[in-house]
């Protein structure tokens, strides 16, 4: 097999035409005669795009009318993940390929229609249909040369008439009087306007997501100290032994010191600062000190309170439970401060007391 294949290859490099490239790319073109989509170099040359989203808005171009192009059933025909095709679909929005569009149906249900433009400039700047063509003007006639003159024949003798008539006595032509017009041509009525396509009008869509908000700072010592920063700097110099993925460098170090320190003054024990910033961190790792810069961040626990605090906790009202008890006659459960009989006990023995008095 491998053998056929690479004769195959060589023929096929043999029929390129003209001589081939010392570097890069070489074409080998077989024109396709079923199955195949027309895609534009504006969208798979796209500097804004990346390779996900132009793959994407390829498959997008191939599929038939009225086929579910949302995040879940591409992501059942894709190998990529919801989350890297929704970052795909929000690339082709961004830049005109796709747009939803909120339609309400009859019934009254609003749906959300999905319009893929595999030229969205064409959009922006429709192709007006050309106007149609007027009628030439007749071109003016020109004078034709004269001919040259040749000797008059000789005249021929005439019939004699059978009758003489008199011939009427030509009128004489005014000099002032305005040349005979040459009669107008018939009016040519144009042909009829071609049928105009009526532009397609998309209404805007806002993005499917707000934009995101500016990523909070980074958490400061509210009394930064030098033995502050020293502990902080030595906690994260010291981190990759206990946590070999996280190795920092010294521009890390110095840029994720003051958060350590945050927390430090915050009362926390290294141990659990480390197991808080390592413990289950994403596979693979490939940029440890934004994961901490992220956790020391979003994690940050609250100040420990303070003598006033702790005072009034302890001065705090307490809630009396009263105990549950057991009668001593029938073992019934019964809620009472000291040791005795239930209510219903109580009662029986006090009614031979009240029908004696």
């Amino acid at each position: 097999m491998d053998t056929q294949q690479n004769t195959a290859l060589r023929r096929a490099l043999a029929e390129v035409p003209g001589p081939l490239p010392t570097s890069g790319v070489i074409h080998v073109v077989i024109p396709h005669t079923d199955r195949f989509t027309v895609v534009g170099n504006h969208l798979a040359q796209h500097p804004g795009l990346s390779c996900t989203a132009v793959g994407i808005a390829v498959r997008i171009q191939s599929l038939p009318q009225g086929v579910e192009v949302s995040i879940k059933a591409l992501a059942a025909r894709c190998r990529e993940g919801e989350k890297r095709i929704a970052a795909g679909l929000r690339e082709l929005e961004d830049f005109g390929y796709l747009q939803r569009v909120l339609e309400r149906l009859p019934s009254g249900r609003v749906v959300t229609r999905t319009v893929f433009c595999n030229q969205p400039a064409a959009l922006l700047h429709p192709r007006h249909p050309a106007a149609p063509r007027q009628p030439a003007a007749p071109a003016p006639l020109l004078p034709s040369p004269e001919p040259a003159q040749a000797p008059p024949p000789e005249p021929a003798p005439a019939p004699a008439p059978a009758a003489e008539q008199p011939m009427p006595p030509e009128q004489p032509v005014p000099p002032d009087a305005p040349a005979p017009e040459a009669p107008a041509p018939l009016p040519v009525p144009p042909p009829p306007p071609l049928p105009q396509a009526e532009p397609v009008s998309l209404p805007f869509v806002p993005p499917p997501t707000a934009p995101k908000p500016p990523p909070r700072p980074l958490p400061r010592p509210s009394d930064p100290t030098p033995e502050l920063d020293r502990a902080a700097t030595a906690f994260l110099g010291d981190l990759h032994r206990h946590a070999p993925r996280f190795m920092l460098t010294e521009d890390d170090v110095r840029q994720l010191a003051p958060g350590v320190a945050a927390w430090l003054e915050r009362a926390v024990h290294p141990d659990a600062l480390r197991h808080a910033l390592t413990d289950d961190p994403p596979v693979p790792l490939r940029r440890p000190a934004l994961l901490l810069r992220h956790r020391l961040t979003e994690l940050l626990p609250p100040p420990p309170p303070g003598a006033r605090e702790l005072a009034a906790l302890a001065h705090r009202p307490r809630t009396t439970v009263t105990p549950f008890q057991t009668c001593d006659d029938c073992d019934r459960a019964f809620r009472s401060p000291t040791p005795g009989r239930c209510r219903d006990c109580r009662d029986r023995r006090s009614e031979p007391i009240r029908s004696a008095a």
